[in-house]
Order: structure tokens, then sequence, then C-alpha cells
């Protein structure tokens, strides 16, 4: 399983703009590619798909640009991904409507996805922003056996 570029880039994004946050003014996709290296057209969508989503509140004009919607800990990387690619599923056929699945019929394991589903939702969820912004935490030997 891998994210999307997209969702790549709106995490970077995000944790840049949460060590900006409590600054006097507010940030601007400019400033952001530049800081991040995400190309600036990239960054103007992200920056649209993540208002709308209300993570971050824009205004336009002089002094505007945008700022996080809620403090960088209340906001978590599956609220940031789900924002890009939509809701968290594994597979297709957990969603509603038609599936390209030649075995749907018959499928035993279908009825289980959303346990899986939930899991990797509930996973995404433990992450927030504010640790992601922050200092990265020591890599345990486990970790690194793993």
């Amino acid at each position: 399983m891998r994210l999307s570029s997209l969702a790549d880039y709106a995490v970077v994004m995000m944790s840049a703009a949460a060590r900006h946050c409590g600054g006097a003014g507010r940030l601007n996709a400019t400033v952001l590619a530049e800081e991040t290296g995400v190309p600036l057209p990239t960054a103007q969508k992200l920056v649209s798909r993540l208002s709308a989503a209300g993570l971050i509140e824009s205004a336009r004009g002089t002094g505007g640009g945008f700022r996080l919607a809620r403090p960088p800990a209340t906001i978590s990387l599956m609220d940031i991904i789900e924002a890009v690619e939509g809701p968290i599923a594994l597979t297709a056929c957990v969603d509603v409507g038609d599936h390209d699945c030649a075995i749907e019929g018959n499928c035993r394991v279908k009825p289980h996805w959303n346990v899986v589903n939930n899991a990797v939702r509930g996973a995404l969820a433990g992450v927030t922003l504010a640790s992601l912004a922050g200092a990265p935490a020591p890599v345990s030997r486990q970790e690194v056996m793993a």
C-alpha cells in the first residue's frame, strides 16, 4: 500500500504549515512550495483541497493567505489523506456501486474488508500533525528489526 504523490505532498505541506502555527501572519502556497519543494501548481491545488476539507482556512486580499483551521494536535494523518484521496478503503468492493471484480458474487472476504479498513484508518488517526511537524522520534531497536 502506498500513498499517492498528492497525499504525500499534502502531508509535507501541512507539516510545514504546522511548524509556522502560532506565527503572526498567514501562509501562502508560494511560501510553502518554496519551503517544501512541492511544485507551485500542485501546492495551489492542495491548498484548495485542504481548504474544502476544512483543514485550513483561507482569506483573500491584502494580508490574505491561509492557516491551519485547528491546532496541529487535533489534525490527524487520516484527516489529511482523506482530504486528498477520499475515504480510506484498501479494496473497491467496499464502495457502493458496481465493481469490476470477477469473484465479487462468491467472495467470502468482502464482508471483512471494513474491519481491515477501520484498522488502517485507526492507525492513521493516531498520528497527529503535531507529531509529524516536530522532531522525529528515536527509532527503537524493535522497529529496525521489523
